[in-house]
């Protein structure tokens, strides 16, 4: 059975003409699917109970089950999805004040089931990789965030979420071709026309597909999981390092900055007495002026079974005050969702091991 996302309108035309359907019928599931937002054949208007059952049959229209949720105090909802052969993967909805005060709801979506990158403060890397998830998958994460709301005095089926971060479990760029489709699809303005400005994608730095994404002019935004702003601390955290030394991951910022004319975001997870001296403060924040680059700094999320701590905040506080004094725009973020592992990739490995989400 094929995925719906997976068409394109001339490939579904097609596909219901074979199956003695008319051919205009697909402007009406289109139309259902990516201004209503249904993803149930059951509930498209307009069309007939026989080509509604000849959809549900011979369509997926949804690729991941949600089967589980972990609430937090602070407005953080952790989803957790199974797909089809039985393995999970999950997503994030964060929500916090923008620079106009209103509250914005983000999502965090995922892109692989376990990670190759091993980065030794995550969840997912305890794992290991296990496989890429493929377009129906990836999009699949979005499906059930949807309500309804009225909108210059029509009701409308809306997205809940007005941000998207692909930094959920696995590597987006080592899942590069089912990656881009996917937010081709979530971007497009025929489809679900959610704008690029509000799209980032996450990498560890793998090199070469940054340097991809600036031939190609990638119009979403890139955020770099930097986490060292040396060699050497660096690769103590992240076995990518190895591979691709920070000097050629920042030459392949440069050429996706230049290209693209997309201020990078460069994330820095504090743990505690290995990347948090103010050495490395004043070497990140060098690399931030040259890069011209925005610094998230993120207090270390506990995974059990590993031996990191997050700094304390008057820690934390002057690490980012040394980036505040270069003049490097700089974000030292609230911890959120601790209450409920919301580390990448902590739940689907509870409930890999056959753990309780209750």
């Amino acid at each position: 059975m094929k995925n719906f996302f997976e068409y394109d309108f001339a490939e579904f035309q097609q596909f219901l003409a074979e199956n003695n359907f008319e051919k205009f019928r697909a402007r009406q599931v289109f139309d259902a699917v990516y201004k209503a937002k249904l993803f149930e054949p059951a509930l498209f208007p307009s069309i007939g109970e026989p080509l509604k059952k000849f959809l549900a049959e011979n369509v997926e229209f949804v690729a991941a089950r949600r089967v589980g949720l972990k609430n937090s105090s602070d407005a953080t909802g952790k989803y957790l999805f199974e797909l089809s052969d039985g393995n999970f993967v999950e997503s994030v909805l964060l929500q916090a004040p923008s620079d106009d005060g209103k509250l914005r709801r983000t999502l965090c979506m995922s892109t692989q089931v376990g990670c190759a990158s091993g980065c030794r403060f995550c969840a997912s890397a305890l794992r290991g990789f296990v496989r890429n998830l493929n377009l129906g998958e990836i999009l699949a994460q979005s499906l059930p965030f949807v309500e309804e709301r009225e909108l210059d005095g029509r009701k409308r089926r809306v997205f809940l979420f007005e941000n998207i971060v692909v930094m959920g479990m696995g590597e987006p760029l080592a899942n590069f071709d089912n990656l881009i489709k996917a937010l081709g699809i979530l971007n497009d303005p025929s489809k679900f026309a959610f704008g690029a400005r509000r799209i980032t994608v996450s990498t560890c730095g793998l090199a070469d597909k940054i340097r991809e994404l600036a031939r190609m002019k990638f119009p979403f935004r890139l955020a770099i999981s930097l986490h060292g702003a040396t060699d050497e601390v660096r690769s103590q955290i992240m076995p990518i390092n190895k591979k691709f030394p920070l000097g050629e991951v920042l030459s392949a910022a440069m050429e996706f900055s230049k290209a693209c004319g997309r201020m990078i975001t460069l994330e820095y997870i504090l743990i505690k007495g290995l990347n948090d001296t103010f050495d490395q403060a004043r070497k990140l924040a060098q690399i931030a002026k040259t890069l011209h680059a925005h610094v998230n700094l993120i207090p270390y999320n506990r995974v059990e079974g590993l031996e990191w701590k997050r700094p304390d905040p008057s820690r934390r506080r002057a690490f980012a005050d040394i980036l505040e004094r270069a003049g490097v725009s700089c974000t030292l973020r609230r911890e959120k969702g601790s209450q409920i592992e919301a580390a990448c990739g902590q739940l689907a490995l509870k409930k890999k091991l056959g753990d309780s989400l209750s």
